[in-house]
């Protein structure tokens, strides 16, 4: 079992932040000390369920760490993850004055950091953020790491930036509170780890599947903690994408077609295992994995109760969709494949053709 601690994430060998990995919002106040907070402004950003669930308890804490608090609530959901619900909070801060010595505190899932990241990278040309991810999702993924974005009218995380937060801190318990379906989403997230560098943490999630899926406490911190170590090593090695953070993206070209052609009624993370059992067909049909190895990742998604295809959409469609990737260069999808299990490459050879393949591969009729 790995001793839980801080990790320290570094930029250019200098450390930036550190993701807190705890049971509660009790040790929250020395993360606001070593932000520096008492003399500066903060503007809590939530959606309307993480308000309901933290709000007034973060405020609580906060209101005795800073200068002045308030808080900037929008609409639950990847709907409002665009410009306009940017704009309604540029206004906000401007109408505060807030400075660019002040903060912004994302107090929720990956649509709240998302949104909020992007904010604080783009207000005064750049503001102090802070990342309290409360989906798992979120606590595994999107709150490291430095990337913001929203999406441009269905075109998903199209308009961002670069910023790394001042903190991030992870309070497992928040997890008790999401819906089963939301929390399982997550675990999409979590099998990626797995799969593209981590085999020995592929091998404890499928011994430590029930402890998971019934939210027993150290099994839970043990999972994110393993997630937040494979993706803080990624992340320093590449800070920009630019080279092998990409593998991060494993079941994410076919995942985002499918999540935007299914008008985000499926989560995230769903259509990221969905996207997974893509590339590792994939994989399959050029050598790299057999048969029995594809089947084995299969049924550790379902087991977590992940989706691993899709109905009602057409192969030709998907394709096209996976063309307004974000990840295309110089015409080609840089396209994540497994060398083997627990090991990936990034792939700018896969043709439409076997592109084609294996979308009809998760296309259940």
């Amino acid at each position: 079992m790995t001793d839980i601690k801080n990790i320290t994430v570094h930029y250019e060998e200098a450390p930036i932040y550190d993701i807190c990995i705890e049971s509660d919002f009790t040790l929250l106040y020395k993360e606001l000390e070593k932000i520096g907070t008492k003399n500066k402004k903060i503007c809590i950003v939530c959606d309307s369920n993480t308000k309901e669930l933290y709000l007034n308890e973060v405020i609580d804490i906060v209101k005795d760490y800073a200068m002045e608090v308030e808080s900037f609530t929008f609409p639950a959901g990847e709907e409002s993850k665009n410009l306009d619900v940017v704009k309604q909070l540029y206004t906000q801060l401007i109408e505060s004055r807030f400075d660019r010595s002040d903060l912004l505190i994302a107090l929720g899932g990956g649509v709240v950091g998302d949104l909020t990241g992007y904010t604080a990278a783009t207000y005064l040309r750049g503001i102090s953020f802070m990342q309290i991810p409360t989906t798992l999702l979120a606590m595994v993924d999107s709150s490291i790491g430095g990337k913001t974005g929203v999406d441009f009218d269905s075109y998903k995380n199209m308009v961002g930036a670069f910023h790394q937060p001042k903190s991030v801190y992870i309070n497992t318990s928040c997890l008790k509170s999401l819906d089963k379906r939301i929390f399982v989403s997550g675990i999409g997230e979590v099998v990626k780890y797995g799969l593209i560098n981590d085999l020995e943490f592929y091998q404890w999630l499928k011994e430590h599947k029930d402890n998971i899926l019934s939210y027993k406490p150290e099994a839970l911190k043990q999972m994110i903690y393993r997630c937040c170590k494979d993706k803080q090593y990624v992340v320093e090695n590449d800070p920009t994408e630019k080279g092998m953070r990409a593998l991060l993206n494993l079941g994410h070209t076919i995942g985002h077609a499918v999540e935007k052609l299914k008008d985000f009624s499926l989560y995230h993370g769903e259509c990221v295992s969905i996207g997974i059992v893509a590339a590792a067909y994939l994989s399959m049909c050029r050598g790299t994995i057999t048969k029995d190895e594809l089947k084995e990742i299969k049924e550790v998604l379902t087991s977590f109760t992940l989706p691993i295809s899709v109905t009602d959409l057409e192969v030709e469609k998907v394709l096209a969709a996976t063309k307004n990737d974000k990840k295309m260069q110089a015409g080609k999808i840089k396209f994540i494949l497994l060398s083997k299990v627990g090991q990936c490459v990034i792939d700018d050879t896969v043709s439409d053709e076997e592109m084609k393949q294996a979308i009809q591969y998760i296309i259940k009729k």
